[in-house]
């Protein structure tokens, strides 16, 4: 049996990620990520893995990210008892962050549940809890950089600094026998280098397959040095300090939460940036930046670059919710750090709900921005969302500072994949959206790679990694239509003609006019003909469609 790769994750979209590997002797997985985006693509993490859990002989993690490892205590909880290898630095925040994950289902799901005894609808359980994220946490296996360890029968891996968050690695794969032995390379998310604050990606060279993240594979950032972010993070602050009110930055709480933070502090400290207090709303990224404070030691630096990074008299930490809730009495200028960074979950719709309406508030978004997010349509420039049910009108201003993706972008994916040439095989594109992974196919064919030898997967497509280039196989239907992953849902749409609806209905220029529209739109909805033939006015369609829906149907 020629080995088999599979993408149950990250194809299509960048959340998610999961590949598994299956050979004649061992299954395993290179990482076991959460899905974030839309509400379609947010269920499947409540459904079934598809594939057998009880079957996986380890799992290979790359980093400590929610996308990446957010679904392990599931998969612990389906019948998986294996080992989990990864760095100690991604060990140690995998253990705060899959705690926090747990929790947070906990409280919400205790939340819709109430709600859901109200309507008469049955109970949900959450995916995990706290106390299974701690369980899952004994099954994982510290690995080393540059060390190879054997991770199942016939397979084996080495984990190369990838330059993305603390901890984070790419993993080199070698399966089969000797004779026939097949190197992959799974490059992880790839940091932009520079060494700041990680240090540069690495990997070996010429491998057999290479499967590459491609989340900025179709753009490149102007801003990459150390001087010139601070420079731009500086006119931000600049800008939102003369706009007269705070700035909330939605931020990750690993790695790009503690960047802001030591940036910030810098850029106050020497007067090149108004002073002003700096809120830390964010348990998960409070306990971080401890491991961040174990952890960040950089070898090039000679230091920990994170040291600033810990409660003073302009850093407050808010821990507890009546600490986060305390900051709506502020007014004037301060900085609010809260996750999530897509503005999906966590405090920060507490923030933006009652920021985004005021014109002297700014919104700072400094990362990746998923289809289907909060974050991604004030991005796009929307003048109105929902929060948690509330419409809510965008007046603030909204800006994007990329400079601080942890991610290489088109340029610097390209000169990593050429750094391991050369690959044998194939070059699979997987995390990322069609334009970014359409984007770097044709950049690293203009690159001197064979185009026809570059595979862009879908969600749960499979290869044949034998000789050559890689064979796609026809496997089982996948559980979302192709692309299905990286467009607006319905429950968006619906959302968005919910505020359609109110608008018309609050610029119709009559009752009558608004009860007309009401009636041709349940009409639709109760499959009746939405209009008589003879019906051309506002009163007539009154009278001929009888009395008005009830009440709920939109």
């Amino acid at each position: 049996m020629t080995p088999i790769l599979s993408f149950h994750g990250a194809a299509g979209c960048v959340t998610g990620s999961c590949a598994r590997l299956q050979t004649q002797e061992a299954t395993v997985l290179v990482d076991c990520g959460m899905f974030q985006g839309s509400k379609t693509l947010k269920a499947l993490n409540y459904g079934d893995f598809p594939f057998d859990p009880t079957r996986i002989d380890a799992v290979l993690l790359t980093h400590a990210h929610v996308d990446h490892s957010g679904l392990l205590p599931k998969l612990m909880l389906a019948g998986f008892e294996g080992p989990i290898y990864a760095t100690a630095a991604t060990r140690d925040l995998c253990a705060v962050m899959l705690a926090d994950a747990g929790g947070i289902q906990e409280a919400e799901v205790a939340t819709l549940n109430r709600r859901n005894q109200r309507r008469g609808l049955a109970p949900v359980e959450p995916i995990y809890t706290e106390a299974d994220a701690a369980r899952v946490m004994k099954q994982f296996r510290k690995v080393k950089l540059g060390e190879p360890v054997e991770v199942a029968s016939g397979i084996s891996a080495i984990y190369w600094e990838a330059g993305h968050i603390l901890g984070s690695a790419s993993i080199e794969v070698e399966v089969g026998a000797k004779d026939a032995r097949k190197r992959l390379l799974f490059s992880g998310d790839l940091g932009s280098g520079g060494g700041d604050f990680v240090a540069d990606p690495q990997g070996p060279t010429g491998v057999d397959h290479l499967i590459l993240e491609s989340t900025y594979g179709d753009r490149e950032r102007t801003v990459t040095s150390g001087v010139a972010r601070r420079a731009a993070l500086a006119e931000e602050l600049k800008a939102a300090h003369a706009a007269g009110g705070p700035l909330l930055i939605p931020a990750f709480a690993l790695q790009r939460s503690q960047e802001l933070l030591v940036d910030l502090l810098q850029l106050m400290e020497d007067g090149d940036a108004p002073r002003g207090d700096i809120f830390l709303d964010s348990p998960l990224a409070i306990e971080a930046s401890k491991v961040f404070l174990d952890r960040g030691w950089n070898p090039a630096l000679q230091r920990n670059p994170f040291e600033p990074v810990r409660p003073s008299e302009h850093l407050r930490f808010l821990d507890k919710p009546w600490d986060s809730d305390g900051l709506e009495r502020l007014s004037g200028w301060h900085v609010i750090l809260a996750a999530s960074g897509m503005c999906d979950a966590g405090r920060v719709r507490k923030h933006l709900k009652r920021l985004l309406w005021r014109k002297e508030a700014t919104v700072l978004l400094c990362g990746f921005q998923a289809a289907g997010t909060l974050g991604r349509l004030l991005a796009e420039g929307a003048e109105r969302v929902s929060i948690q049910g509330d419409e809510v009108r965008v007046r603030a201003r909204v800006r994007r500072l990329d400079a601080y993706s942890a991610h290489a972008d088109a340029a610097g994916l390209t000169r990593w994949a050429l750094d391991r040439a050369p690959v044998a095989g194939s070059i699979l594109l997987a995390h990322g959206e069609p334009d970014a992974t359409a984007g770097l196919r044709d950049r690293l064919t203009s690159a001197g790679f064979d185009a026809a030898a570059i595979l862009i997967p879908d969600l749960d497509d499979a290869f044949d990694l034998g000789e050559g280039p890689a064979v796609p196989l026809k496997s089982s239907p996948a559980r979302l239509p192709p692309h299905a992953a990286s467009k607006l849902d319905w429950h968006n749409k619906r959302v968005a003609f919910q505020m359609a609806l109110n608008a018309a209905l609050g610029g119709a220029e009559s009752d009558a006019a608004r009860e007309a529209l009401l009636r041709r739109l349940s009409a639709v909805v109760e499959g009746r003909p939405d209009r008589p033939q003879n019906a051309t006015s506002a009163s007539e369609l009154d009278s001929a469609q009888g009395p008005p829906p009830p009440v709920g149907v939109f």
